[in-house]
């Protein structure tokens, strides 16, 4: 097995490298992580080259492995238009093949949206990234309204894999889906997920902001209807930006969100408390915590004007329901329309289909009230 410093320097700096040898071991197949997407190489371990890998479209690949012959690499995608599927590459033709179509409950996959990676620059010249959705334009001409999906973590990474029921806000809806990897994420070096640790908090919520200023430039996205959303770390994020940066949004939508990292910190299960605080700060050290106080959306709850729903699992032991409570009764005192939805058998995130079934129908007639109208 060759040594990794001879793979090509994009590699070095790739998050996630996946490595599986040949029977023979005269190739090496390697799986990079490359702004988000997954990307299958070759390597010759004889030659010490790269040779040519297949052309995919965006989507995550996993399982990499080679048939006991040596001519065929197996493995599993999920894109956009395909849910975990099998596929095969063979490198002596360059031919793909796949192998299984997963169930889609009859539904065309072909029209389903497939991603474009797009870039801006955040406050500081960073370049941040993300993948946006965009509704067919044929059916959908004009500015589109802007949902942008902030993901969770906050080290996790938004990655071009299947949107499922979110195909319907896109394909029936009309509604354009933008999923960021702001500072904080995986997949771009030790460095870029520190950026929004302790202190730093707050250059992360920038990052968002930045986000609204590129999509104001953009003549197919509506910059005066976008809705923030985002579950978990995300949830925190949405609340962030509906404090701080209530004018530039419509409405948003928090699941299982903490309001405050502060009271987050002191009343998460046990076992996540010390993880936790290397993240978001130790709220006992008093700097810490009165940056962390001051920052609170719950503490800046009058700045929110815009419409607002709240989802949250009883029995969450990760982002515990005083999280979401606090919150709600804090934006009704100050008189601005807020949703509750709590389901009393969920924990972190619906789990139940009954349960995630009412969930979306209810985030789609929010929607349609304070975002599409």
């Amino acid at each position: 097995m060759p040594r990794l410093s001879l793979f090509r320097s994009a590699l070095i700096s790739a998050a996630a490298i996946s490595l599986t040898a040949s029977s023979a071991d005269a190739f090496t197949a390697y799986v990079t992580n490359e702004k988000g997407a997954s990307v299958l190489r070759l390597f010759d371990t004889v030659a010490r080259a790269e040779k040519p890998g297949p052309k995919l479209p965006y989507g995550v690949i996993g399982g990499v492995d080679w048939h006991p012959d040596g001519t065929l690499i197996g493995f599993t995608m999920t894109s956009a238009r395909s849910s975990a599927d099998a596929y095969s590459y063979e490198p002596a033709t360059g031919n793909v093949e796949r192998w299984t179509f997963s169930e889609t409950g009859g539904l065309n996959a072909a029209t389903f949206v497939e991603p474009e990676l797009v870039t801006w620059k955040a406050f500081d010249g960073k370049e941040i990234s993300g993948f946006l959705y965009r509704p067919p334009a044929a059916k959908f001409p004009g500015k589109r309204p802007v949902v942008v999906d902030i993901h969770g973590g906050p080290e996790g990474q938004e990655r071009p894999g299947y949107m499922g029921r979110d195909n319907y806000l896109i394909n029936e809806l009309g509604v354009a889906f933008l999923e960021p990897n702001v500072r904080g994420s995986t997949g771009y070096g030790k460095t870029f997920v520190k950026l929004d640790n302790g202190f730093l908090r707050e250059n992360s919520y920038k990052d968002i902001a930045s986000l609204f200023d590129w999509i104001a430039t953009r003549p197919d996205l509506d910059a005066d209807r976008i809705m923030v959303q985002g579950g978990s770390y995300g949830g925190h994020m949405t609340l962030a930006i509906a404090t701080f940066y209530s004018a530039r949004i419509r409405c948003a939508v928090d699941v299982v969100g903490p309001s405050n990292l502060v009271t987050f910190l002191e009343n998460t299960s046990g076992y996540r408390k010390d993880l936790r605080r290397v993240e978001y700060g130790d709220e006992r050290d008093p700097k810490m915590r009165a940056f962390l106080e001051k920052i609170a959306p719950l503490n800046n709850a009058e700045k929110i004007k815009k419409p607002l729903f709240v989802i949250q699992g009883f029995n969450d032991p990760r982002v515990p329901r005083t999280e979401s409570e606090q919150m709600v009764a804090r934006i009704r005192k100050e008189g601005t329309p807020v949703w509750y939805l709590m389901a009393r058998d969920e924990g972190h995130g619906f789990a139940k289909k009954s349960n995630r079934d009412f969930e979306f129908y209810a985030t789609v007639l929010f929607m349609k009230e304070f975002l599409l109208k």
